[in-house]
């Protein structure tokens, strides 16, 4: 492969600045490849296919598309505005579930006059209500009052970006970017819902009391949030597993470790290390773990998915207390 096409640093988020590429040692040749998009000067976007856990190929095609309305409002946008509600979470690379034609937010702080263009929702806020940081070149809102505004979601999905931003990338067997400061804080997310009135507030409140730190991708959260909001016990997140000699067996995304039952998304990025993922399971299994394999078909039939979560569960010796 020649340098030109080399691998990127994953630190790298989809939108970046070439100083920031340089800073982790991407040569200039690099960054004038044919899958690196330049939608204003000192600025990249990858165009490659992205394999991601958060989400499918024809989603993230999608995103992209999206990315790059946004990229192009920026071309004509003034030093005053900045992105704001889904264009902001989409800039902070959030997994925002997919809305055909979904329009650009952007905005201004009061008393200036909303913006006005085609494709764009304006919106003039309050300061008080809105703190404004920039990435990689672009003026938008920062994480957490992203996360306050987009108060249409429903509550899983306003969980699943909430998870996104406040991942703690902890220490543990082979885990990339340890020690990687999280989006926001749990205090930030709570913080920017009281400071004042935001749209959907109910469900922003009750997805704040559902939203982890441990969370690696919106599929786990969204199946989290139905198994706890079932009624059954709250699972532990990615937590490795060792057998009695203290041999590492693997991570599973969720956990009951009192029951040895463990709970695991098959994804499409779960497709290139098939066979890996059969002897890790094959292994737990062995180990004496119950494990429930979560595919996308099974997630869109929520019913389905908790009574083998519960089966599961009750087969290890786990009573409901509300049947008690």
């Amino acid at each position: 492969m020649s340098s030109a096409r080399s691998p990127l640093p994953e630190s790298l988020p989809a939108l970046f600045s070439t100083v920031s590429a340089r800073d982790r040692g991407v040569a200039p040749s690099r960054l004038r490849a044919a899958d690196l998009i330049a939608p204003r000067r000192g600025v990249r976007l990858r165009d490659d296919p992205i394999t991601s856990v958060e989400q499918s190929s024809r989603f993230e095609r999608h995103r992209r598309a999206e990315l790059e309305r946004i990229r192009a409002v920026a071309l004509v946008s003034t030093p005053t505005q900045f992105f704001s509600h889904r264009s902001a979470a989409l800039l902070w690379g959030a997994p925002m579930p997919h809305r055909p034609g979904a329009p650009v937010h952007l905005s201004v702080l009061l008393p200036r006059r909303s913006p006005r263009a085609d494709g764009v929702v304006g919106h003039n806020l309050s300061a008080r209500l809105c703190s404004v940081t920039e990435l990689d070149g672009l003026r938008l809102t920062a994480p957490a009052i992203a996360w306050a505004q987009l108060g249409t979601l429903s509550v899983p999905e306003l969980v699943a970006v909430g998870d996104f931003l406040v991942r703690k990338f902890r220490d543990g067997h082979g885990r990339r970017d340890a020690g990687r400061p999280p989006l926001a804080a749990m205090t930030e997310l709570a913080d920017a819902l009281a400071q004042g009135r935001r749209f959907g507030a109910a469900r922003l409140r009750a997805a704040l009391g559902l939203i982890r730190e441990d969370s690696w991708s919106p599929q786990e959260s969204l199946v989290r949030v139905e198994i706890v909001r079932s009624g059954l016990p709250e699972p532990e997140l990615n937590g490795d597993v060792f057998d009695d000699a203290g041999r590492f067996l693997g991570c599973l995304d969720m956990r009951y470790p009192r029951y040895r039952v463990g709970i695991e998304y098959q994804g499409e990025q779960h497709e290139g290390r098939y066979a890996d993922d059969v002897e890790r399971l094959a292994a737990l299994r062995a180990a004496g773990w119950n494990i429930v394999e979560v595919t996308r078909s099974l997630s869109r039939r929520p019913g389905e998915l908790v009574s083998r979560v519960r089966a599961a569960l009750e087969e290890r010796g786990w009573r409901d207390p509300r049947s008690a």
